[in-house]
């Protein structure tokens, strides 16, 4: 008889890590909705940047709490299953995502019922359909530009995580992993910007987009580097699952 599927630990682990990393993805899109203000969360002063002839606070989309973890495992899968890894799951989250605002939006469109809107005003919110539109009815340049950001960095942040790992070989971990995020998220945090906001109906000043691009990108950055830590700790929790020589074997035919 041959062995169940499932038998093999790399499978599962596959599944398990392209499961997180699909979530991860999909709800960083639908709370990145709300923005909110990293100086009254932190509890810090007020922070005032300036690029660009441009001024603002440190605000960011609730999206961003989610993305970094959405770059660790991307270089994880990256470490153990390559190329083809990577670009699988990355057209399965897209995939994922879009289908999740189509029923979004069919909800949406359901006519509420009575009872429903009647609840709402007596917990002293106006509309539950206006707010349930609000929240889940994203503007379609938004989710445009980042399901097209997010797969563009995606193909980068794999493309350049084997071309560092082809120079250094099994060192440096951190390295390619902070390298190809800093690459793929340069492109990615400008991409979705200039499609929902200068392109779209917006239509925001070069000056304001270069800026508040700038600022996510920092930000994004900043997040890779404090996470440094977490993707060492993956790669030995991981390499105590498979065992030494399996998790030494998928690296090879990931790097290959």
């Amino acid at each position: 008889m041959h062995p169940h599927p499932l038998a093999d630990r790399a499978t599962r682990l596959f599944i398990a890590l392209a499961a997180f990393f699909c979530v991860n993805a999909v709800l960083a899109e639908f709370i990145g909705v709300k923005i909110f203000a990293l100086e009254d969360t932190l509890g810090v002063a007020p922070f005032q940047w300036n690029l660009f002839g441009q001024s603002g606070s440190l605000s960011f989309t609730a999206g961003t709490l989610l993305w970094p973890m959405v770059f660790i495992f991307t270089d994880v899968i990256n470490e153990f299953f390559g190329k083809r890894g990577v670009r699988m799951i990355s057209w399965i989250a897209v995939v994922l995502i879009v289908y999740g605002f189509l029923f979004a939006f069919a909800a949406i469109s359901l006519a509420p019922a009575d009872w429903w809107v009647d609840a709402a005003q007596s917990q002293g919110v106006p509309d539950y359909q206006k707010a349930f539109a609000a929240v889940f009815g994203q503007g379609l340049w938004t989710i445009g530009g980042s399901v097209v950001a997010f797969l563009v960095g995606q193909l980068i942040d794999v493309a350049v995580f084997h071309r560092i790992r082809q120079r250094t070989g099994e060192k440096h971990v951190w390295l390619r992993a902070t390298g190809s995020t800093a690459v793929s998220q340069l492109v990615d945090s400008f991409v979705v910007l200039y499609i929902a906001f200068v392109i779209g109906p917006q239509h925001w000043p070069i000056s304001l987009f270069l800026a508040v691009s700038s600022v996510n990108y920092a930000y994004k950055m900043l997040a890779a580097i404090v996470l440094i830590p977490l993707i060492y700790a993956l790669r030995q929790a991981i390499t105590a699952y498979l065992g030494p020589e399996r998790a030494h074997e998928l690296r090879e035919a990931a790097a290959a």
